[in-house]
Order: C-alpha cells, then sequence, then structure tokens
C-alpha cells in the first residue's frame, strides 16, 4: 500500500493570488516503509550463509573425492543411461496416454471401462511395486508364448528372464506407470477445450479420429504442457527407483562406488549435482514450449531470460551522438 497527499500548489506568475498550475486532484504517492521486510531478508540471508559456511568448513566432507568422482566413467555411463530410460519412457509413455485419454472420452462403453481400469491399476499401485513385479516375472512366467488362446497350440515362445532383463523390466514399469498419469493429463486438456469446437468439426464432416489429432489436441497442448513438463523432470528422478532390480543407472553406480570406498555422503552429492544439472536443462525446452502454446493465451507474451538481458545491454550502452544538422544558404 502507498499513502497519498496532495501534491503542493504554487502561484502562477502573473495570475490572481491564489491561482495554482496544478489541480486540486493532483496527489503524490509516497511508498510506505516496510522495515521488517528487510529484517526478514536479512535474517534469510544469515541462514543461507551460515550453512554455506558450515558445509564448506566440514572435515569430515571429502571435496576432492566428489570432483574426482563427478566426472568418473562410471558416473557418466549411468548419467547417460538414465537420460536414454528417461526419453524412452517420456516418448512412449505420451504415446499411449493419448491413446488411453481417447480411450477414456470414448462414448463406448468397453473401451471407456478398460481405459478407466488400467488407470485406476498403475496409480493406485506404488512405482517401486511395480518395478519390482516386473524384475520377478519369470518367477509367475517362465515362458512367454504366441499361440492360440484356450489352446495348446504355440507358434513361438522365449524363456521370460531372457527376453525381459533388468533394464526391459525397468523400463516397461516406468513406462505403463508414467502413461496411466499422463493420460489423466492429456483427458484434462481435451476437456479443458470448449464442446463447441467439436460440434464445429463433426459440422464440417471431420471424424472423430481426425478431430482429435487436428482439433482438439493442438488446441489442449497449453494445458498440457506444464504438467507434462513436471511429469518428465519426475520420471528422470524415478530412475533411481530402478537400483532395485541393479539397473547400473546413476544413482545405482553412485552406489556401487560409494560401497567400495565407503564415501557414501560424497557420492550423494555427486549424484544430486547430476541431477540437478539434468533438471535444469529438461526445464528449458518446457519453458519455450510453454511459451509457444501460449500464444493465444495473452495478447504480449513475458520476455524471454535473453530478451531481458538483451535488453539490458542496450539500455546500458551510451546513446550515439545526433548527427549535425547542416543548413543549407541559397545565394539569391
Amino acid at each position: 500500500m502507498t499513502a497519498v497527499r496532495p501534491a503542493p500548489t504554487a502561484s502562477g506568475k502573473g495570475g490572481p493570488a491564489g491561482a495554482t498550475d496544478a489541480t486540486d486532484d493532483d496527489i503524490v504517492a509516497i511508498p510506505l516503509r516496510r522495515p521488517w521486510r528487510w529484517v526478514g531478508a536479512a535474517a534469510v540471508l544469515l541462514f543461507v550463509a551460515a550453512f554455506a559456511a558450515s558445509v564448506a568448513t566440514n572435515p569430515n566432507l571429502d571435496f576432492d573425492a566428489i570432483a574426482t568422482f563427478l566426472v568418473d566413467p562410471r558416473i557418466l555411463q549411468g548419467v547417460g543411461l538414465t537420460l536414454l530410460i528417461t526419453l524412452i519412457a517420456m516418448v512412449v509413455s505420451t504415446f499411449l496416454s493419448i491413446v488411453i485419454a481417447a480411450m477414456r472420452l470414448s462414448s463406448n462403453p468397453v473401451l471407456s471401462s478398460v481405459a478407466w481400469c488400467y488407470v485406476w491399476a498403475f496409480r493406485g499401485t506404488p512405482l517401486l511395486v511395480q518395478i519390482v513385479l516386473w524384475g520377478y516375472l519369470g518367477l509367475l512366467y517362465e515362458q512367454i508364448a504366441i499361440g492360440i488362446p484356450f489352446t495348446d497350440v504355440v507358434f513361438w515362445s522365449v524363456d521370460t528372464n531372457l527376453l525381459i532383463s533388468a533394464f526391459t523390466a525397468g523400463l516397461l514399469a516406468l513406462t505403463l506407470n508414467q502413461a496411466a498419469y499422463s493420460s489423466e493429463i492429456v483427458r484434462a486438456g481435451m476437456v479443458s477445450v470448449d464442446e463447441g469446437q467439436r460440434e464445429a468439426a463433426y459440422s464440417l464432416g471431420m471424424s472423430p479420429l481426425y478431430t482429435f489429432r487436428r482439433v482438439l489436441l493442438p488446441q489442449a497442448m497449453r494445458v498440457i504442457i506444464p504438467p507434462m513438463g513436471n511429469e518428465t523432470i519426475s520420471m528422470l528422478k524415478n530412475t533411481s527407483l530402478l537400483s532395485v532390480i541393479a539397473v547400473l543407472e546413476l544413482y545405482t553406480q553412485a552406489s556401487v562406488i560409494s560401497s567400495q570406498n565407503l564415501k557414501q555422503v560424497e557420492l550423494l552429492i555427486v549424484a544430486s549435482l547430476w541431477y540437478l544439472l539434468m533438471t535444469s536443462v529438461l526445464s528449458i525446452p518446457q519453458y519455450y514450449l510453454e511459451r509457444r502454446y501460449g500464444r493465444g493465451a495473452s495478447r504480449t507474451l513475458p520476455p524471454t531470460p535473453f530478451q531481458r538481458l538483451r535488453r539490458v545491454i542496450a539500455s546500458r550502452r551510451p546513446a550515439p551522438d545526433p548527427a549535425p544538422v547542416t543548413k543549407e544558404v541559397g545565394v539569391v
């Protein structure tokens, strides 16, 4: 809030006594003082500085080991596998989520019921349990076969443990679990589109599938992109759960190394730094995708960080000297 007071008045030159240049409605806004805001900010900065100093001067932390293992080949291999699992799981789960959301919105009771049961099952059980179940699938089915159902006719079969390795089991668990969550995000985006868009598309002779793909889905992306970006970051961090089935991603590699040299805290810090770096990089395309699909939501989009930086640099540059004005004098 700000306090206001009438602006001071001054007598106009050559005018009658009491005449003023400013009207009685002119006011001057005076910002209110907020000393406790600065006290609170100083307290927070003091706490942060004390915490950083306690970490930097802690004799129990081996900073040389952190710097060494930050670029260790095994850690880098785990980072690469973590990114690969995240990429495959998000691409496949996004495709599955669109299909499941379309089934949920379908007027066919069989399709909508199957989609609802899928979401109910995978959202209702912990992800860790699903990972372990997929890892132990060989205990339930010794072989995976293709044939005629309810008969002994088999066209092809393979040992389950050979087909579904630890990497495949973890990838299946993450993908199918994420598809259940992402399908609800896609469905929410579809519901957010006005029903008149669907009716207009049907009146033009568009099929339901074509309407979903070309009319509804592009408009729903403005609602879908922000939570899907958060789900991508969550997927990246959830890959650490694959350590229970010995998938050699980042956290598993850090755990294996720490079990050999007993540098548990240092290796946890190394893994945390890599997770922070990867999630920060993933936030960049999310930001620009939100800007792209949010263009019709507001008249003017806020400037990007690079645009702000260019404006600051441009504002600090000295203004060029104006060109001298020359007069042409004609001789009569």
